[in-house]
């Protein structure tokens, strides 16, 4: 059938109408999909969200915090990519070894390559002979990091547990090196050897090697040669006979861990002291030697909670008491400084007497009092840290709990805190007074007659 023209006029300029209306995108490109086609993207970011929160999961299940998922994934990318199944096979593995779940978790945080599955099913088969000689879970997980760390083979690091008790050390202490030390595992039998025959040959008893070992592992580290023929020389240049310093190694390992030349500071500082006598013959009751070295642990107790080792020598040398008190007692002295009264610990180098005296009877009565008045607004100045230690008990007691009724409680009384004893015992007294004798008749007549004269 024909279309009329008068038709094809219409439709044509209807059609050109329409394309005038329609806008023109010169660099857009027309794409035609098909209603049955996907969108590959969309479909791999599902994909990649349920095996991310599958793995999730699986963390979950073995003991990993929720608070780290994020970061432990985005810091191990790989595990994304891993075939699911198998890092589960490897997580079971490492549960199996006996390790705590809180271990485990620290494990794989600080080393994912040990979810490396054939590395795990390797050790699988020493963790059989390894439980047999008794070594704890700690150790295994000490020693499967070093290995995956260093890629060190199962069998070198069960060698190194042989070498250990081929020694004679006991199982406790052999766990008790690899807990503390599990890099011994890349060391050589002859290394760890010579050790022992450089300590026997200074005139340490054999039978005395192992409890060394035992309380101070360090002693094994990779290389110590040249720093223990140091340190011996040190102490001989001060004036120590060998027989002397094996003594006091015996007594205490961990002079075996001492830098060079601390040694030669604190005996220095020994020297120069100036003190009390009493003082200065309790520091040095257990021998010159033995006083250098609580030196030595003063000045680390207070470089430890923020001194610097010139700034803690000063504070001893200025407060030599410090020598002989324990050192829980001042760990506990700067605890109350820096958390209960707000002090910087640099304030101990300009008033190193806050760590000589009491602390239950001067430093927490005073605190309390000062502590009290401030509450109140009762205090006009700033009382520092010199104002509470400073002044004498009557002194303090004149300036701030005398004034104030209501501090006396808190602060004690000022005299009498301490029951005074008796000077004798009771019933003692019963010796000390004068016989009575029974009066007679005659005695009864002449005092008569004596007050009788009086009137």
């Amino acid at each position: 059938m024909a279309i009329p023209s008068s038709t094809r006029t219409i439709v044509f300029h209807h059609l050109a109408s329409a394309s005038r209306k329609i806008p023109s995108f010169p660099n857009y490109k027309i794409q035609f999909h098909s209603t049955k086609s996907t969108n590959p993207p969309k479909f791999h970011y599902k994909s990649h969200n349920k095996k991310q929160f599958s793995l999730v999961n699986l963390l979950q299940r073995y003991g990993f915090p929720p608070s780290q998922f994020s970061s432990f994934l985005e810091r191990n990318k790989f595990l994304l990519k891993s075939n699911l199944n198998d890092v589960e096979k490897s997580l079971f593995i490492l549960s199996s070894f006996g390790l705590p779940k809180k271990s485990l978790v620290s494990l794989v945080s600080d080393c994912p390559g040990v979810l490396g599955l054939e590395f795990l099913k390797k050790w699988r088969v020493i963790c059989l002979k390894v439980g047999d000689l008794g070594v704890s879970p700690l150790v295994v997980r000490n020693v499967l990091e070093i290995s995956r760390r260093f890629q060190i083979e199962p069998d070198q690091c069960l060698e190194s547990l042989r070498v250990l008790k081929g020694l004679g050390f006991s199982v406790c202490t052999a766990s008790k090196v690899l807990d503390v030390l599990p890099e011994l595992i890349m060391m050589k039998e002859s290394e760890i050897l010579w050790r022992i025959e450089f300590l026997v040959g200074k005139g340490i008893p054999r039978n005395e090697i192992e409890r060394i070992i035992y309380l101070h592992p360090g002693f094994l580290q990779v290389g110590a040669e040249d720093r223990l023929k140091l340190l011996f020389e040190e102490f001989r240049e001060l004036g120590f006979s060998e027989n002397e310093v094996c003594k006091e190694i015996v007594k205490e390992p961990r002079i075996l861990g001492m830098e060079l030349g601390k040694f030669s500071r604190c005996v220095q500082l020994l020297r120069t002291l100036k003190c009390r006598i009493p003082v200065k013959e309790k520091i040095f009751s257990e021998g010159a030697f033995r006083a250098a070295f609580d030196v030595k642990l003063r000045v680390d107790c207070l470089c430890k909670h923020g001194l610097t080792g010139r700034e803690a020598f000063k504070v001893l040398w200025k407060e030599p008491r410090l020598i002989v008190y324990n050192i829980g007692d001042i760990e506990k002295k700067i605890e109350f400084l820096v958390n209960r009264m707000n002090c910087e610990i640099g304030c101990l180098v300009e008033i190193p007497e806050y760590l000589g005296v009491n602390f239950d009877k001067q430093i927490v009565p005073r605190f309390k009092v000062i502590d009290h008045l401030k509450s109140k607004g009762a205090l006009g100045l700033e009382v520092g840290l010199r104002d509470l230690i400073k002044p004498s008990r009557l002194r303090f007691y004149n300036l701030y709990v005398k004034p104030y009724p209501g501090c006396e409680k808190m602060f004690g009384r000022f005299i009498g805190d301490v029951e005074v004893q008796r000077q004798h015992l009771v019933g003692l007294r019963k010796l000390f007074k004068p016989q009575r004798y029974a009066d007679s008749k005659e005695d009864v007549k002449n005092m008569k007659s004596f007050v009788e004269s009086l009137v």
